[in-house]
């Protein structure tokens, strides 16, 4: 005879988020120094229990709200997580979601349960608790996929950007050099960017134009390869 709803035992679910950003050509995640246990003096995603009357969406912006001081970001889900130890307390399924941030337009400021809160170049990362390396390198790999058919790398510039800034950002996560002209060619093509009539000034002896990206670009109809020299 089946057991009633009742008498399963019931998972704790929770989100852990993988937030990235981009300043200086440097690709970088936003970890948490956690105060308490497990894992205390640690560093770990950012990450929270699902509430009874939450989605995993509102899960989402309460992390980012009371651990990081962001809302408003993009995300997108990106796996669950069930491994039977993944977590000393019990048994907890995580729910990973993935957010594109540009630092600048954030103040970014930790919460009462973190000792800190600080970006780490992707490349130099410290030991993170729990399975939060996996989860990191989950969504990193999900990253340099998305950007080759989705127009997500806008969510890391500044509204305006030259076309080699574009280049670089490819570039650095992508982590391979990219013909330059191959590349502003097919960016061109792909009407991925509209021209603003702009340039960037301040810069010695050159002035490059100042682009934006275009919003009504469809996404089933974006898709670029890029050629690496």
């Amino acid at each position: 005879m089946a057991k009633s709803f009742h008498e399963y035992k019931n998972p704790s679910l929770a989100v852990d988020l993988v937030i990235f950003g981009y300043h200086d050509n440097t690709l970088s995640v936003l970890l948490l120094n956690r105060k308490e246990e497990p894992f205390k003096d640690c560093w770990t995603l950012p990450g929270g229990f699902l509430q009874m009357e939450e989605t995993f969406l509102g899960t989402c912006s309460r992390i980012l709200k009371t651990k990081t001081g962001m809302d408003d970001v993009y995300l997108e889900q990106l796996y669950s997580f069930d491994g039977l130890g993944r977590d000393p307390r019990g048994r907890v399924i995580a729910v990973g979601y993935y957010a594109l941030i540009n630092p600048a337009r954030f103040n970014i400021i930790a919460g009462s349960m973190a000792n800190d809160v600080k970006w780490f170049d992707v490349h130099k990362m410290p030991k993170l608790g729990f399975d939060h390396q996996d989860i990191f390198q989950l969504a990193l790999q999900r990253l340099k996929s998305k950007i080759l058919y989705d127009p997500v790398g806008f969510e890391l510039l500044d509204e305006l950007f030259t076309i080699t800034e574009l280049h670089e950002l490819y570039e650095c996560i992508l982590e391979t050099t990219i013909d330059r002209r191959n590349f502003r060619r097919k960016i061109l093509d792909a009407e991925y960017v509209i021209n603003t009539g702009t340039k960037r000034e301040g810069l010695q002896n050159r002035h490059p134009e100042l682009y934006k990206f275009n919003k009504k670009l469809k996404k089933n109809s974006f898709q670029i390869n890029v050629n690496v020299s």
